[in-house]
């Protein structure tokens, strides 16, 4: 497996931010994968990690499956599905692959598991391929 690129100030991947996830994403030439505990200062209600969050990682974890191809995008639509309540604590599995290209869109999804296997919350994402002047001003920000 190989580490994706990264941006030190992200919020999700960013060594560098203070309020960060810090989560590290991984390319297994299928898809991207990152594992997380859900932390109680992400909190939404009492005890359970809140879906912004959930959100964003799964957010990341399929954009990663793009950059891991070289390709730089920004995302233009994200839907997801909350199929059960995330508990403080628990061991999440993130997964995120490519589904399809049309053009310059992709079209990609993702899941979120629990250390049983069930999954507790499920995307699909629609990203943009940029060129020209943000194409190099996303690949300046990036760390390899």
């Amino acid at each position: 497996m190989k580490e994706i690129a990264k941006y030190s100030g992200c919020f999700i991947c960013g060594e560098k931010n203070s309020i960060g996830l810090k989560s590290r994403f991984y390319f297994t030439g299928e898809k991207a994968i990152t594992d997380v505990v859900a932390e109680k200062q992400y909190e939404g209600y009492l005890g359970i990690y809140h879906g912004g969050i959930t959100a964003a990682l799964l957010d990341e974890v399929m954009i990663k499956a793009l950059l891991a191809r070289e390709i730089y995008a920004l995302t233009v639509e994200l839907t997801v599905r909350f199929q059960k309540a995330i508990r403080i604590g628990q061991k999440l599995h993130f997964e995120g692959y490519l589904e399809l290209q049309k053009g310059r869109l992709f079209e990609t999804r993702g899941k979120v598991m629990v250390e049983s296997g069930d999954v507790v919350a499920s995307a699909s994402g629609k990203y943009l391929r940029v060129d020209g002047d943000m194409r190099m001003e996303l690949m300046e920000s990036l760390e390899p």
